[in-house]
């Protein structure tokens, strides 16, 4: 019998070039792919990061941004990154040792296999940590248990994930210390909590029942109506358990009770990294840094203090205006709104709050309103935003972005709305 040069029998009626046309094509075909150039393997988004950083570095050595300056902006939010930094090992630590494991089984079974009850009990427990901790709390420790109760519950990851990460940016307008926007927003205003939340009520309740049609409508309506409640989670490691729970427990209630996130947040990661050199050493390297969000959250502020002294206090009270009235708190809220995701919200509040004037209370907390529950359209726009992308990123689930920015914008126009006309409803009852 007639066989190819590779040992396989010839095709009746096969021509010579055939064969060798067919054994070319295979043999190619069985050839691995060659390595695609490293810039090619780099996330569009570390470009961003790194790009920002860059720029920022940049301006400092042409003189755009003056070194005094400069060095006084990394001093003021190097608090900040060290912050950020320690709840990122944190929460990353304490979900390596199953602590958001057993709290998603305990959700997926209090929620008897419904699609609908799991959808209600995970916008509750968003809102709530979001409303009574911070929005980064939220970011931070949330994520990843929604992230678990997907994988235990059989259910698609993104409708829970991006519950976290649209509560946690749009939850935050009720009390002083869901975010830092809002300390010191209460300040200029003059407003005690109690008297602050009452003034933020009906914004709150307005972005909290748009943003659960949203993620009803964009995400949630789309999983299986039934799932199957899982077994119970027994930790691998018990010790490892407890310690990651117990370092949760105190950031929490560190939070709770005013005291300094700054070295709160510290001293728990450190007690969990210590308790994992002890049992589990292995599990510690350098990849827990959140170098990504670090370098972002740098190259931000040099790049936005740049842009603050060449112009942009007199473009942000031509966008934002002085007007005191209604119009005023419309104009604000929409520049903060845009701003935020061009940029991001923490720049552009300290931006608008310096133009605006200061007997103008109710346009400040147009802007709050703004730069609050605006940020759901790019990653960029709020940290929150960033850690939750962290850790999605950690846990191995690919966010379309596209897709990510088509919803927020519908969804933030909407929350705009119903937030910015609560707040005037409010003002005139």
């Amino acid at each position: 019998m007639k066989t190819t040069k590779a040992g396989r029998p010839a095709r009746a009626g096969s021509s010579p070039a055939a064969e060798v046309t067919m054994i070319q094509t295979t043999d190619v075909a069985e050839l691995p792919a060659p390595p695609r150039p490293w810039w090619r393997r780099v996330d569009a988004l570390d470009w961003v990061r790194v790009g920002l950083l860059v720029g920022g570095v940049l301006a400092v050595a042409l003189g755009l941004l003056p070194r005094a300056d400069a060095r006084e902006t990394v001093e003021r939010i190097l608090p900040l990154l060290i912050f950020l930094g320690a709840v990122i090992i944190l929460a990353e630590l304490a979900a390596r040792a199953q602590v958001f494991d057993v709290i998603a089984a305990r959700i997926t079974i209090a929620a008897r296999g419904s699609n609908l009850a799991l959808f209600a009990l995970c916008l509750l427990f968003a809102a709530a940590t979001t409303i009574f901790l911070n929005l980064d709390t939220t970011a931070v420790l949330l994520t990843p248990v929604m992230l678990a109760t997907a994988v235990r519950a059989g259910v698609p990851a993104l409708p829970l994930a991006m519950t976290t990460v649209w509560l946690a940016n749009t939850a935050s307008l009720l009390l002083p210390v869901s975010n830092l926007t809002n300390l010191l927003a209460m300040n200029r205003v003059q407003l005690s909590p109690l008297e602050f939340a009452a003034r933020m009520a009906l914004p709150q309740l307005g972005a909290l029942l748009v943003v659960a049609g949203c993620l009803w409508l964009f995400y949630w309506r789309r999983s299986p109506a039934r799932y199957e409640p899982p077994a119970p989670v027994k930790p691998v490691d018990r010790r490892l358990f407890i310690a990651g729970s117990a370092a949760c427990a105190v950031f929490i209630l560190g939070v709770i009770t005013g005291l300094s996130i700054y070295w709160v947040a510290p001293l728990c990661a450190v007690a969990v990294v210590v308790a994992f050199a002890v049992w589990r050493r292995a599990e510690l390297s350098w990849k827990l840094l959140p170098w990504r969000l670090l370098v972002f959250v740098t190259g931000l502020f040099l790049v936005v203090d740049t842009i603050g002294r060449h112009g942009l206090s007199d473009w942000m009270t031509a966008l934002i205006g002085t007007d005191p009235g209604d119009e005023g708190v419309i104009r604000a809220a929409a520049a903060g709104g845009v701003l935020s995701n061009v940029l991001n919200n923490l720049p552009v509040y300290l931006a608008g709050e310096a133009v605006v004037p200061v007997a103008n209370h109710d346009q400040l907390l147009g802007l709050l309103i703004g730069t609050n529950v605006g940020p759901l359209i790019t990653p960029w726009a709020s940290l929150a935003t960033l850690i939750w992308a962290e850790s999605c990123t950690s846990a191995g689930l690919k966010i379309q972005w596209g897709r990510f920015m088509l919803a927020g914008t519908v969804t933030a126009v909407l929350t705009f709305a119903a937030s910015v006309g609560g707040l005037l409803l409010s003002i005139h009852l």
